[in-house]
């Protein structure tokens, strides 16, 4: 009975422990929310004194004067009813061919030197490249070619060279027989 009473009061012990750290807990997270509550109460506040500034504020925009754009439209069509009237001359065409420009002759020569003589360059070794592999490859079957005709030529002389070996092999053979029948 008395392990019974032991192991009872071992059970009270814990388990009020566990209620302690529960309630303590408890009491924090109680703090965190009357903190995040107060927190909220001023934020709805700030958003209230917003709203009502919002409500409250009016734009007053000044009149607008277009006195002086009327003024400087009507100036601009005069001088372009002057200038059509001065230019009704007929326009002559000219056709030229330059290589030199009239203006600007630094600006050409940067160009020119700078940027077309550059690519002009790497497509002329693009295409010089180009033909050298398209050269490179035709001479590659050639040579290709002409060593299989090559291989083909030797195996036909070997080949008749082994049968006149045979061919010398036999007669001699024959001839040994000839002249032992002979004795």
């Amino acid at each position: 009975m008395e392990d019974s009473n032991r192991f009872g009061e071992r059970e009270m012990e814990t388990f009020e422990i566990v209620l302690r750290e529960m309630l303590q807990e408890q009491q924090k997270a109680n703090k965190i929310i009357i903190e995040q509550g107060a927190a909220i109460g001023e934020l709805i506040a700030k958003v209230n004194g917003f709203n009502e500034r919002l409500e409250n504020f009016k734009v007053i925009a000044p009149p607008v004067s277009t006195k002086s754009f009327e003024e400087e439209i009507r100036k601009v069509i005069s001088e372009k009813r002057l200038s059509d009237a001065n230019e009704s001359k007929p326009a002559t065409r000219k056709f030229q061919i330059l290589l030199f420009p009239e203006q600007d002759a630094k600006l050409f020569y940067k160009i020119v030197f700078g940027r077309w003589l550059v690519w002009l360059t790497i497509m002329l070794f693009i295409t010089n490249l180009y033909k050298f592999g398209v050269h490179w490859s035709d001479s590659q079957k050639e040579i290709k070619i002409r060593s299989l005709e090559t291989d083909r030529i030797k195996k036909a002389w070997n080949y008749l060279y082994f049968q006149k070996q045979k061919y010398k092999k036999v007669m001699d053979s024959a001839y040994i027989l000839e002249s032992q029948k002979l004795l």
